[in-house]
């Protein structure tokens, strides 16, 4: 069957509201385990997860850290409006975008925007002892968000200015309010690059000492970069998946992480859906860069739909000579980090490259995670989600996890 064919309503299953985890454990890696391995499905707690991972084995975790995206602001006519921050439009790149001290622009999404038809927002807060007066102005449709230009006094960064107004964006379907407690528990306990509008939920049940296990058995620990959008969240609204636009997501790969990957046979184990998303778009630049050796770094984007259009003897390139074409290609532009984009769908079809092992949580019905799950899995993720609803495990980003050996 064409992947493109894949009607999305096989991908249903019954999620009543109260198996959806409304807060995590309180102890992150107390959080239930379910192990399928290779057909069989048994559970665990997940501090014991390294004694299920192979030794000498490479781990990829995805470090983003998420950002308090969530902006309000109040009209004089008393209407309150949300701007909700997508991505950086000017300077795009996120690290630049942090530092800027007076200005800068952002694609966003508007809350109540109808009360908001023109004119400029503004909003004063104390950054560390500093009043700033932070103002607002749109300036019109970019896509499916709006373009938002900031301007502030004080000379203080934006990634304090978030830090003093921003609310953490969590998830939709929790229902509730962002509570203080979230601005912990919402974080990974590795995450370092902010850009991120939602946390990469599978690595929220690692603590210090489950990583200090990982590392007494041998396991590598490499880390990447992708930017985890708020089209995370996009229901599959299409009648088949050939019709749903998947969100584009930034992603940094280090050098010397590829390295490790060749390293390694240019295999590992992913810790969540964004790390699979990274390490298998590496594959298909690699292709590229063997296609046209010349190709710019602003080229290597991976579009939706390329895994399943390339050649069936390009498929056969292992993973390691894709890798290596990368790494070749990097040196040539003395680049020590790739800085790409990423529009992969996963899905029944297709096929895995690099990610061996997969550490995820459980997700929506109807998703184009539940798909890249189902990929993984040869299609078994029934087996692995019946289980999961008959044996009281949580759902969703703060519910639990699972490691699945296909």
């Amino acid at each position: 069957m064409n992947t493109k064919d894949i009607h999305i309503s096989n991908y249903n299953y019954e999620l009543p509201d109260e198996r959806i985890a409304k807060f995590p454990k309180e102890e992150r890696d107390h959080s239930k385990l379910l192990i399928y391995n290779k057909g069989q499905v048994g559970e665990d707690v997940f501090f014991h997860l390294p004694e299920y991972l192979p030794q000498g084995a490479l781990m990829v975790f995805n470090n983003t850290k998420v950002i308090q995206a969530r902006l309000h602001f109040r009209k004089d006519t008393g209407a309150l409006i949300e701007i909700f921050l997508l991505e950086p439009a000017q300077p795009a790149d996120y690290e630049q975008m942090f530092q800027q001290s007076e200005r800068c622009s952002w694609l966003c999404l508007v809350g109540n925007q109808k009360k908001w038809k023109e004119g400029t927002l503004c909003r004063v807060i104390d950054v560390k002892g500093t009043s700033v007066e932070v103002r607002v102005t749109r300036k019109g449709e970019h896509g499916t968000s709006q373009w938002i230009d900031f301007e502030w006094t004080g000379g203080v960064s934006f990634a304090e200015i978030l830090d003093a107004m921003g609310e953490l964006p969590i998830p939709p379907y929790l229902n509730r309010e962002t509570q203080e407690s979230d601005k912990t528990t919402y974080q990974t306990v590795y995450s370092k690059i902010k850009g991120s509008v939602a946390a990469p939920t599978a690595g929220l049940h690692f603590t210090e000492r489950v990583l200090s296990a990982v590392d007494e058995r041998g396991i590598e620990r490499e880390e990447v970069t992708l930017h985890v959008g708020a089209g995370t969240f996009k229901p599959v609204k299409s009648e088949t998946i050939g019709e749903h636009a998947m969100h584009t997501e930034y992603i940094a790969v280090r050098r010397h992480t590829i390295e490790r990957l060749l390293a390694h046979g240019g295999s590992a184990i992913a810790v969540g859906t964004t790390s699979v998303r990274t390490l298998e778009s590496l594959y298909y630049m690699g292709m590229k860069v063997m296609r046209n050796p010349d190709i710019k770094e602003e080229q290597l984007h991976v579009n939706q739909w390329e895994p399943y259009e390339v050649e069936s003897s390009e498929l056969k390139v292992e993973s390691s000579e894709a890798l290596q074409a990368l790494l070749n290609w990097m040196d040539r532009h003395e680049l020590t980090v790739l800085h790409s984009s990423t529009q992969i769908i996963i899905a029944p079809g297709y096929t895995y490259k690099i990610v061996k092992m997969l550490v995820t949580n459980f997700h929506q019905p109807q998703s184009t995670l539940l798909l890249l799950v189902s990929a993984f899995v040869h299609g078994d993720w029934h087996k692995i989600y019946d289980y999961a609803l008959a044996h009281d495990f949580r759902f969703l980003s703060y519910g639990d996890s699972s490691l699945l050996i296909p």
